[in-house]
């Protein structure tokens, strides 16, 4: 994503009141019959459009894991597949929401499409994708993403960026750019199969529309809309 450089505010200089901050949401109704068949078509519908439009990094999505206990934790990654099976995403399995995953696989994906007042919130259980799968995908990264899986030991506390940094440069030395970097053994792919899929479309005076796809027992799906 995009970085941000922080730069001081001068010290006369108001302070934003985000009590007053609101944007009037004009759109076009969303109806059920707009719907596709299953969530994942009209997934791909949705997608296709929020990538033309032009909106930045559009398959960035926040994951929400939990421990067994009840506490959250919520991120940002990026969605890198998805078809009839779920949604994909890569990780490092030791990393806090790896770990979260192992112990209680139950997620939630937010996909924020501000830009054009819309958003789709999922929810699922996620599980490890098969090994080649991992492999494939991790060999089409670039060159440098590839060793900043191997420098970074996700999550864990490190004394300063220069140790980051310092292990960055012992990974380079040891494949130059050319040379194939094996995928981490403890890095791969997590795939988020939907049991709810929500699909809120924003509009004047609060009245979003909220259609929400809800898993059956025999595979099959009702749309149900709800209050928003």
């Amino acid at each position: 994503m995009t970085p941000v450089t922080d730069h001081a505010s001068p010290a006369n200089a108001a302070v934003p009141d985000p009590a007053v901050m609101r944007e009037q949401y004009r759109s076009t109704p969303l109806l059920e019959t707009d719907l596709a068949p299953t969530p994942m078509e009209q997934f791909a519908r949705w997608f296709h459009q929020v990538t033309t439009a032009g909106l930045h990094e559009p398959n960035a999505m926040v994951v929400s894991t939990a421990t067994p206990d009840g506490r959250p934790s919520s991120r940002t990654v990026l969605l890198k597949e998805y078809d009839s099976r779920g949604f994909v995403f890569y990780t490092n399995y030791t990393s806090r929401k790896g770990r979260e995953i192992g112990a209680n696989p139950y997620v939630s994906l937010l996909f924020p499409w501000h830009p054009i007042a819309r958003q789709v919130v999922v929810t699922g259980t996620a599980s490890r994708i098969g090994r080649d799968e991992t492999v494939a995908y991790f060999r089409s990264r670039p060159h440098g993403s590839q060793l900043g899986a191997w420098a970074s030991e996700q999550s864990s506390v490190i004394a300063s960026r220069d140790e980051l940094l310092t292990r960055y440069e012992e990974l380079a030395t040891r494949y130059p750019e050319g040379e194939q970097v094996p995928a981490p053994p403890e890095w791969g792919g997590l795939r988020v199969a939907p049991e709810t899929v929500e699909y809120w479309q924003g509009h004047e005076n609060r009245l979003h529309d909220r259609l929400r796809y809800t898993s059956g027992a025999d595979g099959t799906w009702t749309v149900e809309r709800l209050s928003p």
